[in-house]
């Protein structure tokens, strides 16, 4: 579900693009102190692996539009089947995986951008992106298939895990429960409207059937709306930015505090689902990015969502903070390197605590139990080894305290490696 990258953006003038990747990575946990386990813990001594190789197909459609394809080969496991830590170790894993290759469209979507006025700036071409021009001030129109945060909370320095950091809270603010398959795309729209410094984004995004689902809701009748407002800037001649996210879910949810009172009143186990009703979810952001050197950026995000009620489809975090630096390796004769080091803080309300202690399952964590529950603090940190100007071997570790709010069990050490090409 962490994986959906590779941002719609703007028309140009190529008329046609074919662009690919594939990326692999293998993730092992150490040993941990773990005394109890419940349905959704993480394994101490275990290791898994993902595969995925995409194919981007981009082509100009009419004046200032164009459209993209995406299809995608998966393959592989989460570490317990991307399961044991609210901040998980991998946005290269998906919630559903497989031991044989599978094939996907990931994308499909159509972009329309309408220039305001004469003054433009290039665009490179990339995946999701012909190359070109752009006009500087203009609105763009996104419709179709594609990731709310191929949009929405995006960073330069933290939200690729196929090039920089790999955990799901250092990516995205964790408390950002966006519009999502068990794969991390959805159906729907965006508006994004570019004014000199400034954008004001907006979006309406299809809902999973139930949380964490792998089909989306074929009526929209559950569904989610975004606001973003980016504000782009220069400290000391160094460009920044910070963007503003807000979501509203709207599904059938429940609250937590009725599924433990139903269950003590039953004396049955936890169950969520018996107590769904249509409600809300809301929550917001804040991101920031700043360069502090020509080959030095900072990166922060703050986030905070209802933690009265169940999670939707992204991960089991009601409010969280993240701050990291990205290094290229220029200083060392050594460009197109990059070492990244993050520290992550992310908690869940007492409602949440109560809902776990009692045995309840969050999208990702339950250890059965919760009788001494923490904040979840992550550091992590990767170095990235350009074999040549497509191809990346990376190295990452990662240290989990309390994994899944629980203080009874780890720290648990995540080591990773990753392969990465891309044309």
């Amino acid at each position: 579900m962490g994986r959906s990258r590779g941002r719609p953006e703007e028309p140009s003038a190529e008329t046609f693009a074919v662009h690919g990747q594939f990326t692999y990575v293998e993730q092992e946990t150490s040993a941990f102190n773990a005394p109890y386990a419940g349905a959704n813990s993480l394994t101490p001594d275990r290791g898994a692996e993902t595969v995925d190789v995409t194919l981007y197909l981009g082509a100009h459609l009419w004046p200032g539009a164009e459209g993209w394809i995406d299809a995608e080969i998966d393959q592989g496991f989460g570490l317990d089947n991307t399961l044991g830590v609210a901040g998980f170790p991998s946005g290269e894993d998906y919630k559903i995986g497989k031991n044989q290759p599978y094939l996907r469209l990931a994308r499909v979507f159509v972009r329309q951008t309408l220039n305001l006025d004469d003054a433009s700036q290039p665009v490179d071409a990339a995946a999701n992106q012909l190359g070109g021009l752009r006009g500087t001030n203009r609105v763009v129109i996104s419709v179709g298939k594609f990731g709310v945060t191929d949009i929405f909370d995006t960073n330069q320095y933290a939200h690729d895990p196929r090039m920089d950091f790999f955990n799901w809270a250092a990516i995205d603010a964790g408390s950002f429960d966006y519009a999502a398959d068990a794969w991390g795309y959805t159906a729907g729209a965006a508006i994004e409207w570019y004014q000199r410094a400034w954008t004001l984004r907006g979006g309406l995004f299809d809902l999973s059937t139930v949380p964490n689902s792998v089909h989306l809701d074929p009526g929209f009748h559950e569904f989610q709306s975004l606001l973003e407002l980016e504000r782009r800037h220069e400290l000391a001649g160094r460009a920044g930015r910070m963007l503003l996210t807000v979501f509203d879910s709207r599904g059938r949810m429940g609250l937590l505090d009725d599924a433990v009172q139903l269950a003590e009143r039953g004396g049955t186990a936890v169950d969520i689902g018996a107590v769904r009703k249509y409600r809300g979810r809301a929550g917001a952001s804040l991101d920031v990015e700043q360069q502090l050197a020509p080959d030095l950026g900072a990166f922060a995000r703050l986030g905070k969502a209802a933690g009265n009620v169940e999670s939707y489809e992204f991960t089991d975090i009601d409010r969280t903070a993240s701050v990291g630096v990205s290094l290229q390796g220029t200083r060392w004769r050594r460009a197109g390197d990059t070492v990244g080091l993050a520290a992550i803080n992310s908690g869940i309300s007492a409602a949440r605590e109560r809902y776990l202690n009692a045995g309840g399952l969050g999208l990702l964590v339950g250890d059965g139990r919760l009788p001494h529950p923490g904040p979840e603090q992550i550091i992590e940190t990767y170095y990235s080894i350009a074999l040549s100007q497509a191809a990346h071997l990376g190295v990452d570790y990662q240290w989990i305290n309390h994994p899944a709010f629980n203080r009874d069990r780890g720290p648990v050490s995540v080591v990773a490696v990753r392969l990465h090409a891309q044309f």
